[in-house]
């Protein structure tokens, strides 16, 4: 089963997910799997593949017994994986309802076998027991890597939020709107903060909880004479592991992910005085503080994005189901919207197309490798957002009332 290690009396380095069978022992390999590559993944993404993996483990453990999977891997016997891994494709395959996902869990399981036994394979001593492996492995990866639960032939399109959303979503959210559906001035401040952030810089859900209470920084610039802000996009430096006791940990998806993003000086006051007036005076460093003085976690932010969507008038949800597809705003459709915006705004300004997607990949945190903005490159012809923002994108009626009247 799934467990999460958590707690003072457990060290450091072992707190996170972890695989146990039913008496509560770690599954051998994936502890190993975990120790080899956690460091490279996402801890959301590490978490969402050992449930896949344990999805592999339950299975062996009805066709052939209690830790059937470990056996099979340390004993290396291709015919045991071969029979697991055959049955469990099979019985994935054969769901009433196959989704994308159930081929990401297929493939997930099957690059786990792949892995261990190669990392086996090398450690054995070069002989003919060793070629007679080297064989099986090959035969494993050509037998499986071509069998798919499902193939996915449909374009998936990136898809900004409407205009009457947008509009709706800043009315809505305004800490001083009588519409806002949060009583609380803190709660009402540090959704609006989120919201602008996620929307005009485009962050991530897990970006935005990680932030430091310091995250916007600050230096005059001699040659334009004024002063420019900008927004260090990585894992809080102030944070340790006994300081978050958020379940879902959040943390930066990759090293392309690291980052400074500028910020509007209307954005970094909107911060400010959040950081201010409403944060209060937590014992932790993340900018984002909960109702309870503890870091904001992943499963209220998720929350509070279907409490707002439930509030957004019926003809605004009509539309953003036409245009979209979808009944609800998540923080993602921030990202794109803010995404296209982008694009729209540097090709406006001039930009060649290869150079405007080159920024994008900077600003938003792609890898070269990324296919992420040729995806936007069709979805910012498109006119459903002309009149939210003007130029200088942040210049916002609603924005603007939420700031001191000094500023």
């Amino acid at each position: 089963m799934f467990q999460q290690l958590l707690g003072a009396a457990v060290p450091s380095a072992l707190r996170g997910p972890v695989l146990v069978d039913d008496v509560g022992l770690p599954r051998y390999w994936a502890a190993v799997w975990s120790a080899m590559t956690a460091s490279q993944l996402a801890d959301s993404t590490h978490t969402k593949k050992l449930r896949y993996l344990e999805d592999l483990y339950q299975h062996a453990d009805r066709l052939l017994g209690p830790n059937a999977l470990d056996d099979a891997l340390a004993e290396l016997d291709d015919g045991a994986l071969a029979q697991i891994l055959e049955s469990w494709f099979v019985s994935i395959r054969n769901q009433p309802a196959v989704t994308g996902a159930d081929e990401k869990r297929w493939q997930a399981g099957l690059g786990f076998v792949t892995t261990v036994v190669t990392w086996l394979s090398k450690s054995q001593v070069a002989d003919e027991r060793l070629q007679r492996i080297e064989q099986r492995l090959h035969r494993l990866s050509t037998l499986y890597s071509q069998l798919h639960v499902r193939r996915d032939n449909s374009v998936e399109t990136v898809r900004s939020l409407p205009a009457s959303t947008v509009e709706a979503l800043y009315a809505l959210l305004d800490p001083e709107s009588p519409q806002n559906p949060f009583e609380r001035d803190k709660t009402r401040w540090r959704v609006f903060v989120a919201f602008v952030l996620m929307l005009h810089q485009g962050l991530r859900r897990g970006e935005v909880l990680l932030l430091a209470a310091d995250a916007v920084k600050s230096a005059y610039d001699h040659k334009q004479l004024r002063t420019r802000y900008w927004l260090n996009v990585q894992e809080n430096e102030y944070a340790t592991t006994e300081g978050d006791s958020r379940y879902s940990k959040p943390s930066i998806k990759n090293v392309h992910s690291i980052r400074q993003v500028p910020v509007s000086e209307l954005t970094a006051s909107l911060v400010q005085r959040y950081v201010e007036n409403y944060r209060g005076r937590p014992d932790h460093s993340f900018l984002l503080n909960s109702q309870t003085d503890a870091p904001l976690s992943t499963e209220t932010l998720t929350k509070v994005f279907a409490q707002m969507s439930r509030c957004l008038p019926v003809e605004v949800l009509t539309e953003l189901k036409d245009r979209t597809g979808k009944d609800a705003v998540t923080p993602h459709d921030l990202r794109h919207t803010c995404a296209v915006v982008r694009l729209r705004q540097l090709l406006e300004q001039g930009d060649a197309m290869d150079e405007a997607l080159q920024k994008l990949r900077t600003f938003f945190g792609w890898s070269k490798a990324s296919t992420m903005p040729s995806r936007y490159a069709r979805a910012v012809f498109e006119d459903r957002l002309t009149g939210v923002w003007n130029d200088a994108f942040d210049d916002r009626v609603a924005l603007l009332r939420a700031l001191p009247r000094s500023i």
